[in-house]
Order: structure tokens, then C-alpha cells, then sequence
């Protein structure tokens, strides 16, 4: 571990690896741990916080639980036996906002996250233990009784007197950072940035937009870099704690960078915003062809609206002043929903009256007159909709129907009046009732249309996700993640089926 050869060298590897396994116990053993439901103890860290408890749990170290001494031993070698065996490492600590001596570097890094995760202040929890252990090994990297925390690279408010002086020092650190990236970076080779922080934030009538990313993507702007695409990269685990039941990310949005050419033209807004209708209807069809999660839509947008942002040195408003990033953040969404809205041409008149009102209303109720109005702009009628099994009109009133309420027997070969809403609706019925099997029984008899239902799910979860209604845009971005098992047990049950026709016809 610290260098050298022999018996003494193995022995400190050793012992670097047996103090990962203290820090591994720390994790279960302290006074905030909590129980699980099985009636096991939960582990501290299942967020990038420390939460009060009001009771915890004491677990032996030498006891049955799974969190005793031998088995966080056995997690530590199970996590070594698949290192990498065949390549050689070199691990380094250094500050990212002084130059390097590396030249010709490929870059992929995963920068910290504005004020999202306090990592430093996290990391005391398990340093002071690893400190006690490794600190004779290594003297340089445990020189502190605590983790240094002045320099860095977060917009932490109580270390700088203020949100607007933490915003500063983290746009002025990201910049130098983020130069230093575009001077030593290989040429022929595009930075790779991994950035998973959700756009949360709502700034008056800009819409939707988000201090992280936008003080980020300026710094990254300034450094000069140019936004190229976006890979979204399914790297979050679908069990982890704050996954459970929310609409967390289930990616990283990894953002491709090039440095900007010293001859990028201006552009006006007007050409910005040509440019960048034209660019995210063909990126958006080809991430939801590629079944990206909806929760993600919106941060990989993100991509292509900025390449066509950064492809120009600078985009000047009416008044000549150049748009900020904040400003170009925000027509990235309105015309990502501009963009979902015209796929609404695809679905029927009962499905475009459906999300109208569940725009405005959810399944709440709403009057029969305003509902009547609509369906006259929508082509359709209130009694049709009741008779395709999609709403409820009583007392001068009507409501959608949820998934719940939907009739368990509903078969999509014999419904007269088949709608893509209906469709959406009760697969997520039946995915949550009978699982993946059920739903790929009901994909199954869908056939073709089924598509369209996956299509519709974009639209809805944007309009629950605007609307903070957290349990209806979970189902739609659950429907959606849960689509290529779903699919391929469709297309094994049609194999199957198929094979047995042939048997049949063989023994005919």
C-alpha cells in the first residue's frame, strides 16, 4: 500500500484492507442506526446525510447479524477479488483547481454537486477511524485530525458568509477547475462529465431551472468548452434508499465536451431558438426510442439544448445583451415542452381531452361544464368517454378514474372505443397487481398500440412532475423503467405460444 516489496509490504496491503472493514462496521455500529423491517440493523449512510433517531438499535460485533465483524471482513474480500487484475493504478490527491503536470489526459469526472452533498463533513464520520489505523502508513494523507474542509469545491453557505459569496467561490473553483480539463485534455478526445442532479428549482416566470446546473454549465462555459450531447448512463441502483418509492434519478447525465472553436459566430435568439426546436425533437425521439427513463428526460435534454447553445460564442437578445445560461436553461424546457406536447398528435381525441384535464384537475373532480367545452375542442364527447371506460359523470360533475378503479377484467380485443389512456392505465394497474408478467400479458394483447401507450407516458409523468403530484408521476416513470423487461417476456410468451402452435400442428 505504501510502497516496497515483501513480507512487509503484504502486510500493510493487509491492514489497509482490514481498516475498510472497520470503516464498513462504523457504518452499522453506532448510535444512529436504526432497524430494518426484517428485524435486521439498518446501516447510517443510507442517504448522503446524517438523520436524528430517537431510538437505534445495538448490534453485537461477533453476534448473527449481517453486519458483524467476519461478514463486513467478507464484503471487503468479495469487493477485492473483482478488482481489476490484469491493468496497474495510481490514485493521487490533488487540488483540481491548480495546473497539473498531466498533458494529453483522457478526462472523465464526476465534479461535486453545488451545495447538494456536503462531502467533506460527511467523510469525518469514517476518517477519524481510518486515521487511527492508517495514519503510520500514510503520514501525508492523515496529517489532519479532521478532513480538510476550506478549499473545498461545494457552495456551502456557513463556510463563506452568505449563499451569494459560496455561489462565487464555487463558479470562480469550477471554472479554474474546468480549465485546467479543457488545457490538458486530449485533443482528439471529448471531455466526459457525469452530472445526476435534478433541475428542482422554479425562478418566477422562467420556469423550471436549477442553480446547480446553471452555475455549473457557466463555469463550464467559461473555461471554454463547448456542449456536444448527452449520454444518459443508467448508474443509480433502482433499491437504493431514496429510489424507494420517489421518482429519483435513475441516471447520470453524462455531458460530452469539446473545447469551443475560437471562431464560433454569434447568433441571434431568434436563430438560437430555431436551432434548438429543431435539435431537441430529433434528441427527444431518440432517448425515448431508447426507453430513457422520464425522470431523466428533462436532465439529459439538457445536452443537446446546450450544445445548440455553446455552438455559437455568444447568443444576443433583442437588446444586443448576451443570454445568460439561466436564460437558455429555461427555453431548453419550455420547448422540451413544447416538443412533448406536439407528440400529443398521436394519440386519440379521448386521450388528448384526457390529458388536458388531468393537466388542470388530476383525478380530481371538475365541472361537467367546463369538462363539456373541452371535449367540443377536442373532437370527442363526455358520454363517448364514459363509455370507453376512461371517466365518471354523475351530480353535474366528472373525474378521470385511476388505475384502481379500473375493471380487472378489461380485455383490449373486444373494446370497441380503445384508448391510449385507458391503455397506460391499466397496465400500470396491472403491473402493480400481477407485476411484470401481467403487464406482458396485457402488452401482448395490445399488439402494436402498446407503443403509443409507452409515448403517452413521457407526457403524463412531465404533467404530474409539474403539478407535484409525486404518486401519479412515480407510476408513469415506473411503467416506463419497468418496459424492456416487460417487453421481452411479451415477445417470450409470443414465442412460446408460437412453439406450442407448431407441436400442435406436428401432432395434427
Amino acid at each position: 500500500a505504501s510502497g516496497g516489496t515483501g513480507a512487509r509490504a503484504y502486510a500493510q496491503a493487509v491492514g489497509v484492507y482490514l481498516a475498510f472493514a472497520v470503516d464498513k462496521c462504523s457504518d452499522y455500529w453506532n448510535t444512529i442506526a436504526t432497524w430494518m423491517p426484517r428485524g435486521t440493523v439498518g446501516h447510517l449512510f443510507a442517504r448522503q446525510a446524517i438523520p436524528m433517531t430517537w431510538d437505534f438499535p445495538e448490534a453485537s460485533p461477533f453476534g448473527s447479524f449481517h453486519c458483524e465483524w467476519e461478514q463486513c471482513v467478507e464484503w471487503c474480500a468479495k469487493a477485492i477479488e473483482h478488482l481489476p487484475h490484469v491493468c496497474s493504478g495510481e490514485a493521487r490527491q490533488s487540488d483540481a483547481t491548480s495546473p497539473s503536470s498531466l498533458q494529453d489526459t483522457v478526462v472523465s469526472t464526476d465534479p461535486p454537486y453545488y451545495d447538494n452533498i456536503g462531502y467533506a463533513d460527511l467523510s469525518d464520520f469514517f476518517y477519524v477511524w481510518l486515521r487511527r489505523s492508517l495514519k503510520p502508513m500514510f503520514p501525508e494523507l492523515f496529517a489532519t485530525l479532521a478532513v480538510p474542509k476550506s478549499a473545498e469545491l461545494v457552495a456551502t453557505p456557513y463556510r463563506h458568509r452568505g449563499k451569494e459569496a459560496a455561489e462565487t467561490f464555487f463558479v470562480e473553483g469550477m471554472t479554474r477547475a474546468i480549465g485546467h480539463l479543457a488545457h490538458q485534455s486530449h485533443p482528439g478526445q471529448p471531455v466526459c462529465i457525469f452530472y445526476a442532479f435534478k433541475q428542482s428549482e422554479s425562478k418566477g416566470n422562467l420556469g423550471v431551472v436549477s442553480t446547480g446546473w446553471e452555475t455549473f454549465l457557466e463555469a463550464a462555459i467559461l473555461a471554454g468548452f463547448s456542449i456536444n450531447g448527452t449520454w444518459p448512463m443508467r448508474t443509480e441502483r433502482s433499491a437504493r434508499s431514496n429510489a424507494m418509492g420517489t421518482s429519483a434519478l435513475a441516471s447520470s447525465i453524462v455531458l460530452v465536451c469539446r473545447k469551443r472553436p475560437d471562431d464560433a459566430p454569434l447568433a441571434t435568439r431568434r436563430e438560437f431558438v430555431g436551432t434548438l426546436r429543431s435539435t431537441l425533437s430529433v434528441s427527444i425521439a431518440r432517448m425515448q426510442s431508447g426507453n430513457i427513463a422520464p425522470v431523466d428526460l428533462a436532465q439529459a435534454a439538457i445536452g443537446p439544448g446546450m450544445a445548440a447553445y455553446t455552438r455559437y460564442a455568444k447568443v444576443l437578445d433583442a437588446s444586443g445583451k448576451p443570454m445568460t445560461v439561466r436564460d437558455a436553461l429555461a427555453l431548453i424546457n419550455q420547448i422540451l415542452d413544447e416538443v412533448l406536447a406536439e407528440q400529443e398528435g398521436d394519440f386519440d381525441a379521448d386521450s388528448r381531452w384526457a390529458l388536458a384535464w388531468f393537466e388542470e384537475f388530476g383525478f380530481a373532480e371538475g365541472e361537467f361544464g367546463r369538462g363539456e367545452t373541452l371535449s367540443t375542442a377536442k373532437n370527442t364527447s363526455i358520454a363517448g368517454m364514459v363509455e370507453a371506460g376512461i371517466l365518471v359523470s354523475q351530480a353535474g360533475k366528472i373525474r378521470l378514474l385511476r388505475p384502481q378503479e379500473l375493471p380487472a377484467d378489461w380485455d383490449p380485443r373486444t373494446d370497441t372505443r380503445l384508448t391510449s389512456w385507458e391503455m397506460v392505465h391499466h397496465l400500470i394497474r396491472v403491473l402493480e397487481t400481477d407485476g411484470d408478467e401481467g403487464a406482458a400479458r396485457l402488452v401482448r394483447a395490445l399488439g402494436g398500440a402498446a407503443d403509443t401507450a409507452r409515448e403517452l407516458c413521457y407526457r403524463l409523468y412531465a404533467l404530474a412532475d409539474r403539478k407535484s403530484r409525486a404518486a401519479e408521476a412515480l407510476a408513469y416513470n415506473t411503467l416506463v423503467r419497468s418496459w424492456p423487461s416487460i417487453a421481452e417476456l411479451a415477445r417470450s410468451m409470443e414465442s412460446m405460444q408460437s412453439d406450442l402452435l407448431d407441436l400442435d400442428g406436428l401432432r395434427g
